[in-house]
């Protein structure tokens, strides 16, 4: 792969563009969650796709899509940002998170149960911890089953995360925010009592949280267990499709709002995760696509300039 850009701060995220051989253009991020340090939790997060085939309104991934990362190149994201700090694989962080979460949905990708097998080959690490993060696109279920197996083989006693992008209890508007043919809620719990197994981590049910998208406790209640699930609540980020759909308000305040739903939740009897990332994450531009869609702004204003000195 060649590096196209790279930007950010080395004590909390950074993240590069580059393209693949092929010309197609990827992006993937590491990231801390201060206060913790470097051994103690590194994130990587790597794209599955070249951008997204859906647009999704709080997400600027949509609008650039040329299929599947190979699994060649999907290997060759962690095996760059890997290799850049631990030149001999050997990776000591007590939890090494590798989130397929960047551009597009990973379960898009049929390369992901055989990468998701290879993994615990290729380095030392012993806090490995893949993370899969889905809508649960229509069609994927004979993919969600490969990946059980592989879960349930190489990364027992917790040592997997899959999380479902949920964003509100209200099907209609999750069509809405969502504009693609994926599982309903109903769906989504019959697979989760099938993925999970005692030992396993509760599956994440994710929200980014937005005055405009209303998230119902008692309709979770009646799908999802709370023995079996988790809540995490993450702020709908000041992405430009956010802000082109009136989704994110820079008045909303965040904690204040979070600590009233985690509650409210809370008494249902979920554990609730709170994710409020750090600020400068949004001047970093490690939200989604939000560097793919800059670099690909910039190079059209180059080519339209180019155009106007030929003329």
């Amino acid at each position: 792969m060649k590096i196209l850009a790279q930007q950010g701060n080395e004590d909390l995220a950074k993240l590069w563009l580059a393209e693949a051989d092929d010309g197609r253009l990827v992006e993937f991020v590491e990231s801390l969650e201060p206060p913790h340090a470097r051994e103690q939790k590194w994130v990587l997060i790597v794209s599955a796709l070249h951008g997204c085939p859906y647009r999704c309104l709080m997400c600027d991934a949509g609008g650039y899509y040329r299929g599947a990362v190979s699994e060649a190149d999907l290997l060759g994201q962690i095996d760059f940002l890997v290799r850049r700090r631990y030149p001999d694989g050997a990776v000591p962080a007590e939890k090494f998170k590798i989130q397929f979460a960047r551009l597009g949905d990973p379960l898009l990708n049929p390369d992901l149960p055989a990468v998701l097998g290879k993994l615990p080959q290729l380095y030392v690490a012993p806090g490995l911890m893949p993370c899969i993060s889905t809508i649960a696109p229509a069609g994927c279920e004979e993919r969600m089953v490969q990946i059980r197996q592989v879960k349930d083989e190489l990364y027992a006693d917790g040592r997997f995360q899959l999380q479902f992008s949920i964003h509100s209890t209200d099907e209609g508007l999750r069509d809405r925010l969502m504009p693609a043919k994926k599982w309903s809620l109903v769906q989504i719990a019959e697979f989760g009592e099938r993925w999970w197994r005692p030992g396993d981590r509760k599956i994440t049910l994710n929200f980014a949280v937005s005055p405009m998208i209303p998230i119902d406790g008692d309709v979770l209640l009646r799908h999802f267990d709370t023995q079996r699930y988790l809540i995490k609540l993450t702020p709908v980020n000041p992405t430009a499709s956010a802000i082109e759909h009136g989704l994110y308000d820079p008045a909303y305040s965040v904690k204040v709002a979070f600590a009233s739903l985690a509650a409210k939740l809370e008494e249902k009897g979920y554990e609730v995760l709170v994710s409020i990332g750090e600020l400068e994450e949004n001047r970093i531009g490690s939200n989604c696509g939000m560097c793919l869609r800059k670099y690909l702004a910039s190079q059209r204003i180059v080519k339209s300039l180019s155009a106007l000195v030929d003329q």
